[in-house]
């Protein structure tokens, strides 16, 4: 986690985001929803790549660091950066936990939670649906 994704940050109205986002895509990102396990993107991905914001682009995680949690939902240990995310507290649904959100858009990403694998010991959890995935050798046919 060396590299800085520092952006500007991006404001948009809520009908700007409507208009760009899918029905579901909007429900995640803009109002904190989350989808059923096993039923969004990227769950069960296995290829090498780079997962991005799907509301701004913004690098997030790299499939290095994605594991298989059985929870249904993609899995990270780290984010690409520092800067890539933010965490918020969330104590909705009569719990306490810890929000993910893309640092440059506000957008819901997930959680992150204290049982994830070495070397960080945490699993960010997230929904797929908040997710564009850029395989490698996509990128290397470009």
């Amino acid at each position: 986690m060396d590299q800085s994704t520092h952006k500007p940050k991006i404001a948009k109205s809520d009908a700007e985001w409507r208009a760009q986002l899918t029905p579901e895509q909007y429900y995640v990102t803009r109002q904190h929803g989350t989808e059923r396990a096993f039923t969004g993107p990227y769950w069960n991905e296995k290829r090498a790549g780079l997962y991005t914001c799907v509301c701004c682009g913004t690098a997030l995680f790299r499939a290095e660091t994605k594991f298989d949690s059985r929870t249904g939902w993609p899995s990270f240990f780290q984010p690409v950066a520092a800067d890539a995310v933010a965490e918020h507290e969330d104590r909705s649904w009569f719990m306490r936990r810890t929000e993910v959100r893309c640092a440059t858009c506000d957008a819901h990403l997930g959680h992150v939670f204290k049982d994830g694998p070495k070397p960080t010991g945490l699993r960010y959890c997230m929904n797929g649906t908040a997710l564009d995935f850029h395989a490698d050798e996509d990128a290397a046919g470009a």
